[in-house]
Protein backbone atom coordinates (compact mmCIF):
# COMPACT_ATOMS: atom_id res chain seq x y z
CA UNK A 1 0.00 0.00 0.00
CA UNK A 2 1.55 3.29 -1.04
CA UNK A 3 1.30 6.71 0.59
CA UNK A 4 -1.49 7.94 -1.72
CA UNK A 5 -3.70 4.97 -0.94
CA UNK A 6 -3.09 5.33 2.79
CA UNK A 7 -3.82 9.06 2.66
CA UNK A 8 -7.12 8.53 0.82
CA UNK A 9 -8.17 5.84 3.29
CA UNK A 10 -7.41 8.11 6.24
CA UNK A 11 -9.41 10.95 4.66
CA UNK A 12 -12.34 8.59 4.06
CA UNK A 13 -12.19 7.46 7.69
CA UNK A 14 -12.16 11.08 8.87
CA UNK A 15 -15.08 12.03 6.62
CA UNK A 16 -17.06 8.97 7.76
CA UNK A 17 -16.47 9.93 11.37
CA UNK A 18 -17.48 13.53 10.68
CA UNK A 19 -20.67 12.32 9.02
CA UNK A 20 -21.52 10.13 12.00
CA UNK A 21 -20.93 13.01 14.40
CA UNK A 22 -22.88 15.60 12.38
CA UNK A 23 -26.27 16.26 13.93
CA UNK A 24 -27.94 18.67 11.52
CA UNK A 25 -29.34 17.08 8.33
CA UNK A 26 -27.89 19.79 6.07
CA UNK A 27 -24.43 19.26 7.52
CA UNK A 28 -24.81 15.49 7.12
CA UNK A 29 -25.66 15.94 3.46
CA UNK A 30 -22.69 18.21 2.87
CA UNK A 31 -20.32 15.77 4.57
CA UNK A 32 -21.94 12.97 2.56
CA UNK A 33 -21.05 14.84 -0.63
CA UNK A 34 -17.45 15.21 0.52
CA UNK A 35 -17.37 11.52 1.42
CA UNK A 36 -18.72 10.68 -2.04
CA UNK A 37 -15.96 12.75 -3.62
CA UNK A 38 -13.33 11.01 -1.50
CA UNK A 39 -14.73 7.62 -2.48
CA UNK A 40 -14.47 8.69 -6.11
CA UNK A 41 -10.77 9.44 -5.58
CA UNK A 42 -10.43 6.12 -3.74
CA UNK A 43 -11.78 4.20 -6.73
CA UNK A 44 -9.52 6.12 -9.11
CA UNK A 45 -6.47 5.36 -6.96
CA UNK A 46 -7.39 1.67 -6.98
CA UNK A 47 -7.78 1.80 -10.79
CA UNK A 48 -11.54 1.36 -11.07
CA UNK A 49 -12.54 4.32 -13.29
CA UNK A 50 -15.98 2.95 -14.15
CA UNK A 51 -16.92 2.63 -10.49
CA UNK A 52 -15.38 6.04 -9.80
CA UNK A 53 -17.57 7.66 -12.45
CA UNK A 54 -20.69 6.02 -11.03
CA UNK A 55 -19.72 7.11 -7.53
CA UNK A 56 -19.10 10.65 -8.72
CA UNK A 57 -22.52 10.93 -10.35
CA UNK A 58 -24.53 9.24 -7.61
CA UNK A 59 -22.63 9.65 -4.36
CA UNK A 60 -21.09 13.07 -4.77
CA UNK A 61 -23.71 14.87 -6.85
CA UNK A 62 -27.16 13.28 -7.27
CA UNK A 63 -27.81 11.95 -3.75
CA UNK A 64 -26.74 15.09 -1.84
CA UNK A 65 -28.61 17.30 -4.31
CA UNK A 66 -31.83 15.31 -3.97
CA UNK A 67 -31.65 15.27 -0.18
CA UNK A 68 -31.00 19.02 -0.06
CA UNK A 69 -33.99 19.61 -2.34
CA UNK A 70 -36.21 17.49 -0.10
CA UNK A 71 -34.98 19.33 3.00
CA UNK A 72 -35.58 22.70 1.34
CA UNK A 73 -39.07 21.62 0.32
CA UNK A 74 -39.88 20.27 3.78
CA UNK A 75 -38.70 23.41 5.57
CA UNK A 76 -39.93 25.85 2.95
CA UNK A 77 -43.61 24.89 3.07
CA UNK A 78 -45.11 25.78 6.43
CA UNK A 79 -47.68 23.44 7.87
CA UNK A 80 -51.17 24.84 8.09
CA UNK A 81 -52.33 25.81 11.54
CA UNK A 82 -55.12 23.97 13.33
CA UNK A 83 -57.44 26.92 12.81
CA UNK A 84 -56.86 26.89 9.05
CA UNK A 85 -57.42 23.13 8.88
CA UNK A 86 -60.61 23.39 10.95
CA UNK A 87 -61.87 26.24 8.77
CA UNK A 88 -61.17 24.29 5.58
CA UNK A 89 -62.86 21.22 7.04
CA UNK A 90 -65.98 23.14 8.05
CA UNK A 91 -66.17 24.82 4.63
CA UNK A 92 -65.90 21.45 2.91
CA UNK A 93 -68.59 20.04 5.22
CA UNK A 94 -70.92 22.97 4.46
CA UNK A 95 -70.41 22.56 0.71
CA UNK A 96 -71.18 18.86 1.03
CA UNK A 97 -74.47 19.55 2.85
CA UNK A 98 -75.62 22.16 0.34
Amino acid sequence: MNVLQMGVLLLIAAAGTAMALAYEPKRQVMVSGVLGGLLTIFFLVYQAPDVALSQLVVGAVAYPLMVLLVLARAHGVPERSRLERARASSEAHEEHEA
